[in-house]
């Protein structure tokens, strides 16, 4: 099972040392059936672009709760057992799921992350997030432009070098 977990540039480069993302429970975002249900016309690729969509956003939360932390989102692709991955999902995030265990880097496919010239628009929408959590149009805005930035994909003996 694909499951994209949410990180920082800072926890990245803890991971990288200790071998895994952790400690269990991991939260992560995969295809769930109740993100299935949500977006009903979408293929597997769609569905797992919109729980990777998931995972950046709950990047950006880690973000607002780290300031000191680099102002790109993080999202590394997992393909992990189902057995250890359990469905957490809501109407508010019908893809979030925990992983049990921690997850080897070995299982780890791949990275995504904003490239550096995002960095300003992500830093002003970590800021924004009580706000556009609260009903802020303005903040709302501010978050919807910074999720306009895609990630660049990177493979995972690259990671290394984003934390350089």
């Amino acid at each position: 099972m694909r499951v994209y977990l949410p990180t920082t540039l800072a926890v990245l480069g803890g991971a990288l040392v200790a071998g895994q993302v952790g400690p269990a429970p991991v939260p992560g975002y995969a295809v769930t059936p109740a993100l299935r249900e949500w977006y009903a016309s979408g293929d597997l690729e769609e569905l797992e672009y919109v729980a990777m969509l998931q995972a950046a956003r709950a990047s950006l939360r880690l973000l607002h709760e780290d300031p000191g932390a680099p102002r790109r989102r993080v999202v590394l692709a997992a393909d992990l057992p189902e057995t250890i991955v359990t469905a957490r999902n809501g109407a508010d995030r019908p893809g979030l799921v925990l992983v049990m265990a921690p997850v080897d880097l070995a299982d780890v496919v791949s990275g995504h992350v904003d490239d550096l010239d995002a960095a300003d628009d992500i830093d002003a929408a970590a800021a924004a997030l009580p706000a556009a959590d609260a009903g802020d149009p303005d903040a709302r805005f501010v978050v919807d432009g910074a999720e306009g930035h895609e990630l660049l994909w990177y493979a995972t003996q690259e990671l290394l070098y984003l934390i350089g």
